[in-house]
């Protein structure tokens, strides 16, 4: 094994920790908790942008921008964090090698240090993992069980993406369970070293071609996961999905659905949703516990909500307590997420979908949101899913609620071979026979995003819902549609 596992563990204290890759979502919002527990913490990064580098600069968290070896030159961390972007090669990684510095994965850290012997929530899924373990903390939180958590986000009722429990041992951690691995020393799922008391499954579909081949490959981390819940543990299940029932259908302990269809554990009733969000009944074991009102859209946050009130109800919270919760809750940042009204009537918002059902349920929600609307949607491949011709249908068929779809450039498309890359232009005469205005940006010698810029300035209309989809920057392209909404209000 790495020597990342054979020395001998103690709680930390007052240590200094250097993370490499420490402008990753997960990354930032560790080192922020640990930071907030006395460790000295520095770092090292590329391409930092807002809403993180924000968040490390409020913190007071000084960070390299830019790996070098001078970096870590002179100094001697206690411990260096590798996110599971850094590989061989990486010059701040090198030196430590060279210099036997004491490696850790971030997941491991975290299972170390903030979860240790608390009981341990992990939420899982391909889809809603931020906005479940962000209704999830809430709930404990609203039941005054001050919970530990780690969130791939930064939740609006908190304002960290992670932070220690705050109650003594043992307490909860709640943390958002994710499948990629871990670091390039270790490549379980990170969700493996999190070992859960309480597990949620929300969904399982295949993403991440990176490192993985196959749904199958997917199933098979989901299933290790399943088989570390304790007999006396519980393991909360999409009832709606079938490869998520295959997944746990070998538990050793006890399974709840959760589910839209009324045989389920946990399932919800009357469903009803305004221009403030939705409404619906929560059913437990065939019996209504109460109505519920959140301000989130779509049938998935009403899956979302359910697994989120299994888990806080199994930890002790009471109904009442669920019910506050739920209306005070405010969602993550970049989910769903209103930018502005901008001049016109027309509302600027940005989502991190990028996976094809994440885009579809997303468009669907904001429809339904603003019903009578036209929808212009930029998406922005991306991921190391996406940026390939794996979901070349599936990205034909989830823009039905929009009028206007805009690609950006695909992401680093010198990766793939050409057969191999996800062909924008197929795409777009895909959507346009359909009878959708489409531009993709990068193509006609105009810098870009400004010929997106150009483009969306000769298609908006006024009361247009304009909506971003990226799980990065988008070139800041919502930096400069703001520019130009303003210039030329």
């Amino acid at each position: 094994m790495f020597c990342a596992t054979i020395y001998n563990w103690k709680r930390l204290s007052m240590s200094s920790i250097y993370f490499i890759g420490i402008g990753g979502t997960a990354m930032a919002s560790v080192a922020v908790a640990l930071s907030h527990m006395g460790h000295a913490i520095t770092g090292s990064d590329t391409q930092l942008y807002p809403p993180m580098s924000t968040y490390l600069e409020n913190h007071n968290i000084r960070y390299f921008n830019g790996f070098s070896e001078k970096n870590l030159e002179g100094t001697t961390p206690d411990l260096v964090v590798v996110g599971n972007a850094i590989s061989r090669g990486n010059p701040d990684l090198e030196y430590a090698l060279d210099n036997r510095m004491k490696l850790i994965s971030m997941p491991d850290l975290v299972s170390r240090e903030l979860i240790g012997s608390h009981t341990s929530i992990v939420v899982a899924g391909t889809h809603g993992k931020t906005t479940t373990t962000s209704i999830a903390a809430w709930l404990l939180q609203s039941g005054g069980l001050e919970p530990g958590f780690l969130i791939g986000g930064i939740p609006e009722n908190f304002g960290d993406g992670c932070r220690p429990s705050g109650l003594s041992e043992p307490g909860f951690f709640v943390s958002e369970g994710d499948e990629y691995d871990s670091a390039f020393f270790d490549k379980r799922s990170k969700f493996l070293l999190y070992r859960p008391d309480i597990a949620i499954i929300n969904n399982v579909e295949f993403d991440h071609a990176d490192i993985f081949n196959s749904l199958d490959e997917i199933k098979r981390s989901f299933r290790l996961l399943v088989n570390l819940v304790p007999r006396n543990g519980l393991l909360l299940v999409n009832g709606d999905d079938p490869d998520s029932l295959d997944v746990a259908s070998k538990a050793h302990c006890k399974i709840e659905r959760f589910a839209l269809n009324s045989d389920a554990e946990w399932s919800a009733t009357d469903i009803t949703s305004s221009s403030s969000g939705t409404s619906f009944t929560i059913v437990r074991g065939g019996q209504p516990e109460g109505r519920v009102s959140v301000p989130l859209f779509g049938n998935y946050n009403v899956m979302n909500v359910l697994a989120a009130t299994a888990a806080a109800m199994h930890a002790g919270v009471n109904f009442e307590s669920i019910v506050r919760g739920l209306e005070s809750f405010r969602r993550p940042k970049r989910r769903m997420e209103l930018v502005g009204e901008m001049p016109d009537g027309i509302t600027l918002m940005e989502d991190f979908a990028h996976h094809p059902t994440a885009i579809r349920l997303t468009l669907g929600a904001i429809a339904e949101l603003y019903p009578g609307r036209r929808i212009v949607a930029c998406f922005e491949p991306r991921s190391n899913t996406t940026s390939r011709n794996i979901f070349q249908h599936e990205l034909s068929e989830c823009f039905n609620d929009a009028s206007v779809v805009v690609f950006g450039k695909v992401n680093r498309p010198e990766r793939y071979a050409p057969e191999e890359r996800l062909d924008t232009a197929l795409l777009s005469g895909q959507l346009e026979s359909k009878g959708k205005t489409v531009f993709t940006g990068g193509t006609e010698g105009r810098e870009y995003p400004l010929d997106i810029i150009d483009f969306l300035g000769g298609s908006i209309l006024p009361g247009d819902v304009v909506v971003l989809l990226s799980n990065g920057s988008f070139s800041n392209l919502k930096e400069l549609l703001i520019e130009f909404f303003i210039k030329n209000s």
